[in-house]
């Protein structure tokens, strides 16, 4: 968010933060979030530069269109498991799923 806009909503008595305060989140807990965002969006990128869709990609998982859905939108029920599979499964190696969660 830019400063002016900020600055305007925080004139209007809004409070501004984060995700993690609005939550109450414990930094190990932020962490993990954190984590499943990066894995999911890292997911449907791969996915999207292979011109690959959900089901062309469920199909290569034997999982199901709806489950490639829920993972990456970072849907909670699905495991950290699931998606490190599914990247792996897209031929995406260990060094780069290093680098994406090492990334600020």
């Amino acid at each position: 968010m830019d400063a002016e806009k900020q600055k305007r909503l925080e004139s209007a008595g809004w409070r501004v933060g984060d995700a993690t305060e609005f939550l109450g989140l414990a930094p190990d807990e932020a962490e993990l979030v954190e984590v499943r965002l990066r894995l999911s969006r890292a997911l449907q990128g791969e996915r999207k530069r292979l011109q690959m869709s959900q089901a062309a990609l469920a199909e290569r998982m034997h999982s199901s269109q709806s489950r490639v859905a829920k993972i990456e939108a970072g849907d909670p029920s699905v495991s950290i498991d699931l998606m490190i599979r599914a990247l792996l499964g897209l031929g995406v190696r260990r060094q780069q799923l290093a680098e994406w969660l090492g990334a600020a």
